[in-house]
């Protein structure tokens, strides 16, 4: 258990030192952790809603924030190209995020297209029918993709990086509410860059 928490502490660090100099993109994180555990409350009330809000608000404030604001050029702080960081990235980079969220966008997409889903589906009966399926829709994609990249990481890591990975992705809500609170104060202050002074102490 001991080696568990250590790689869990070693992949959070790694995502923050690499991943999050920008303050916008932390303070869009914090947006993203504030609305999943929202979501983390609702799924036992209300799946469909929930999926609804942690992809339609959370995965799509959390994902700008890395595609929009987040550094691609040389990382001083870490002496790391950005296309190394790519290259040892543990979850989703960058490449595999974008095709993530393509099949995300594809989801209401082709339940528009086939409402039932060549009849494994019951036809929705009006826009929030059609927005529950897509809701259900997002949910089997955010579970599978967690599962898909973990067990990847099994055969091309090994099983610990794999279960390690996918508990830190369902804890990131937590630790990112903690992590990046302080963010939009500093924003608002006129920082942009986080140079993670002091953070691996923390």
């Amino acid at each position: 258990m001991t080696g568990f928490r250590a790689q869990l502490a070693e992949q959070r660090w790694d995502d923050h030192r690499f991943y999050h100099h920008s303050l916008v993109n932390q303070s869009l994180h914090f947006v993203s952790a504030c609305t999943f555990l929202v979501a983390y409350v609702i799924l036992w009330v209300d799946p469909a809603v929930a999926s609804l809000l942690a992809w339609g608000v959370a995965m799509t404030s959390r994902q700008a924030g890395h595609f929009f604001f987040e550094p691609k050029g040389y990382d001083h702080a870490n002496d790391a190209s950005h296309e190394h960081k790519e290259e040892i990235k543990v979850g989703y980079n960058l490449f595999r995020k974008w095709v993530l969220m393509s099949l995300w966008v594809s989801v209401p997409v082709v339940l528009l297209i086939q409402p039932t889903l060549f009849g494994t589906l019951e036809r929705p009966d009006g826009t929030e029918a059609y927005l529950r399926h897509v809701g259900i829709g997002w949910l089997i994609l955010g579970v599978g993709a967690i599962v898909f990249r973990s067990v990847q990481l099994f055969f091309i890591r090994d099983v610990e990086t794999g279960l390690v990975w996918a508990t830190k992705i369902v804890t990131d809500p937590f630790s990112d509410f903690k992590l990046y609170k302080s963010a939009p104060k500093r924003l608002l202050k006129g920082e942009r860059i986080d140079d993670h002074e002091g953070a691996a102490a923390a």
